[in-house]
């Protein structure tokens, strides 16, 4: 395989431009945004470095080829053209996955890459007499076919599981925060670990463990077992491992508060074992708080992040106080600090009571999104205790 090559990362609606900062900062080179994806250029140690650093990247895949398709026999013929036992030896086993958005096709994605396993198996059996088999979980080579119009681009898929699974998290709540989102939630934040962070309903502690994660500099994806790059042919292991050292140096320790709080005793027991096998217990802790109860005990400035019960996510009686009652304790119970969170839930919004600075257009699944922030000023208010909070004096 070539020395320096293009590939594309894949991503959120509206973390692209992060994505695209997080490359540059790792040294790609000829960077590109597109839709939900970031396509930039570098050699096989980037993309090992890719897969295993980048915070708000879904998967990396490699291209091989592109050709112009006008129905499923184009598709065919031109994939039988591709030298496939370059990448894969016939006593391997492969998958294809396939995205098409294009009026020429009226099957489905799935009908495509049955047709795509298709074109490929019998390239190796009409050379080799032969062919390798599909796996679907865990095959030596992962194929992404992409039809747009009448542009198929034909890929390998340098990472299989997608890079969300970090490889931390063992025990989960209800609606979790998928982990590229949360990360992407802390970098567009500006958070780097220069100040205290809180996540005051942090649940199964993924925001926390990923804002961790980027204060120490840890690689996001230090924690998985395996990406798919290492079933490749030219896998070079000592690459590997002189990439993943380098990234190991970079690690520091945290000189601000990281915590995390949550009202319901199950969640803080899942979320501190979340971080314990994140190997972050020294840097991160959730302690078991309402957060309506609470008010700012550290010294210094401070961001305040979290992703409240959204009505579609979780059933609550009243979701508009409930919102009043976030924005009342933000206010009153924690002066100089900035406050994030994201939510669907643009109606229960406006009762939070508080002026947002920022408002960033996200995807959370399917549901529409804004993440939002709050300035809270060193005030002369002084907070007094109420029987569900704090409020002014």
């Amino acid at each position: 395989m070539e020395n320096n090559f293009r590939m594309v990362a894949t991503t959120m609606f509206g973390l692209e431009e992060v994505l695209a900062k997080e490359l540059k900062d790792l040294g790609a080179q000829d960077v590109e945004i597109a839709n939900r994806s970031v396509s930039f250029r570098g050699d096989k140690g980037f993309m090992y470095k890719a897969n295993i650093a980048l915070r708000t990247a879904i998967r990396i895949l490699k291209p091989i080829r592109k050709f112009r398709v006008r129905n499923e026999d184009d598709l065919y013929k031109s994939l039988q053209k591709i030298e496939w036992e370059k990448y894969l030896d016939v006593d391997g086993t492969f998958a294809i996955g396939a995205v098409v958005n294009s009026r020429n096709f009226t099957t489905n994605s799935h009908y495509i890459s049955l047709k795509s396993k298709d074109a490929v198996a019998d390239y190796y059996r009409h050379k080799y007499s032969k062919r390798p088999n599909v796996d679907l979980k865990y095959p030596n080579l992962k194929i992404h076919v992409h039809i747009k119009d009448d542009l198929c681009t034909v890929s390998l898929d340098s990472s299989g599981d997608s890079l969300h699974k970090r490889g931390y998290r063992s025990s989960t709540n209800i609606a979790p925060i998928n982990e590229v989102l949360a990360a992407g939630l802390v970098l567009l934040s500006g958070y780097t670990g220069e100040e205290n962070f809180i996540d005051p309903m942090c649940g199964s502690g993924t925001i926390l463990i990923e804002a961790t994660m980027i204060a120490c500099r840890i690689p996001a994806n230090i924690n998985r077992k395996h990406f798919a790059f290492e079933n490749w042919l030219d896998y070079d292991e000592d690459l590997y491992f002189i990439i993943q050292d380098s990234l190991l140096k970079k690690i520091s320790s945290p000189h601000y508060k990281i915590m995390g709080f949550d009202k319901a005793p199950s969640a803080v027991k899942k979320a501190n074992e979340n971080i314990d096998n994140a190997n972050l217990s020294d840097f991160a802790a959730v302690h078991h708080v309402n957060f309506f109860n609470s008010k700012k005990e550290v010294f210094g400035k401070t961001t305040i992040m979290f992703n409240p019960p959204y009505g579609e996510r979780l059933e609550l009686a009243d979701l508009e106080g409930f919102y009043k009652n976030i924005g009342d304790t933000l206010k009153f119970g924690y002066p100089g600090s900035t406050a994030w969170f994201i939510t669907s839930d643009l109606q229960a919004l406006k009762h939070v009571g508080l002026r947002t600075s920022k408002r960033i257009p996200l995807k959370n699944g399917d549901l529409d999104c804004r993440f939002v922030r709050y300035d809270m000023y060193e005030g002369s208010r002084k907070p007094q205790k109420t029987a569900w909070g704090t409020t002014e004096e």
